[in-house]
């Protein structure tokens, strides 16, 4: 008898013929609407593999009702959507789709980083709703990228990916991460200092890290208190690092001069957000990985995982258990 996989979200076809010819699979179709907890509880216990989004919550209760899951295949380099450590302990393997994303999330968080510091989106707006009326010395100004210095907060592919785009700027990178990359310093031209620091010293402050619990709100009243009044901070990790309400105050009131987006606390954000009325916030729907090519390698890898795994193999990218000491 084949194993029994349930895939949360509609996957592209070829992907989901690829599982089939290996398992007996079912779906959830609706297109932009996540499943239901209790479609995904119902689901998960007839499941020995589960294909997942970060849409998905996946904590002890789903996990401890799941009496013949194996592996649980998140298609995201993220995985705090998921319980490892109770996975871990009901033997359930967790993997996720590390490096493919990498490039792709890189040209996002710079596009955001040129569209905000030019205010891109806010001149379009301008032109469609008719207020261009005529050309004038200081209409739109925004904040120069060239020669200007970037804080990288963490420091892993996607970092290194932004510090080679930074470069053809002529930007000073300035970096923070928990443990210091010197083996890497020489060689991209980049400086590590604290995070207080790069947060006083930088034009433009990008966030970078996985989210945990230890960096919930990582930037709030006091750190935005410590950038300059021109900085812009670029959120493209996970909204919880940022403390939403300090940045809103922070934006309204002239503390820094802007943000881009890509994450928020509450996904989707809810409409009547504060940090939605502001001009000088450009927003995205969490879209740092969305082309075509890197959605369908980051799909095409969650199921040679759950194919390794079901078939008795070692995965090819699985999440490690962090023990703290």
């Amino acid at each position: 008898m084949k194993p029994k996989i349930f895939i949360t979200r509609k996957i592209p076809l070829v992907i989901y013929d690829k599982l089939a010819k290996h398992f007996n699979v079912r779906m959830w179709e609706e297109e932009d609407i996540p499943v239901s907890r209790d479609m995904l509880i119902k689901e998960i216990q007839q499941a020995d593999g589960l294909f997942c989004l970060l849409t998905e919550t996946i904590d002890a209760e789903v996990i401890e009702k799941a009496k013949h899951l194996k592996v649980i295949s998140n298609m995201a380099v993220g995985y705090n959507n998921i319980d490892v450590k109770t996975a871990a302990e009901h033997g359930v393997i967790v993997t996720n789709t590390p490096g493919v994303l990498t490039e792709t999330t890189a040209d996002l968080t710079f596009a955001l980083l040129m569209a905000t510091a030019r205010r891109v989106v806010e001149a379009s707006d301008y032109l469609r709703k008719g207020e261009w009326k005529t050309w004038s010395p200081m209409q739109l100004t925004g904040q120069d990228i060239y020669g200007t210095t970037l804080g990288i907060i963490g420091m892993g592919r996607i970092g290194q990916a932004l510090v080679k785009r930074a470069k053809g700027f002529g930007m000073n990178i300035l970096y923070y991460n928990r443990s210091r990359k010197t083996d890497i310093e020489k060689d991209l031209g980049i400086e590590y200092c604290e995070l207080e620091t790069l947060l006083e010293l930088s034009d433009f402050v990008s966030i970078l890290i996985p989210y945990s619990s230890e960096v919930h709100h990582l930037i709030g009243e006091n750190e935005l208190k410590r950038m300059k009044e021109s900085a812009i901070l670029i959120n493209t990790a996970r909204g919880g690092i940022v403390d939403e309400k300090a940045l809103y105050e922070a934006l309204k009131h002239g503390e820094i001069w802007a943000a881009g987006l890509d994450v928020f606390e509450k996904e989707p954000v809810d409409l009547d957000s504060p940090l939605l009325t502001l001009p000088n916030v450009v927003t995205l729907p969490h879209i740092g990985s969305a082309s075509e090519s890197t959605r369908l390698k980051m799909a095409d890898i969650a199921a040679d995982n759950l194919i390794q795994v079901l078939q008795g193999r070692e995965p090819l990218t699985p999440v490690k258990l962090e023990v703290k000491k």
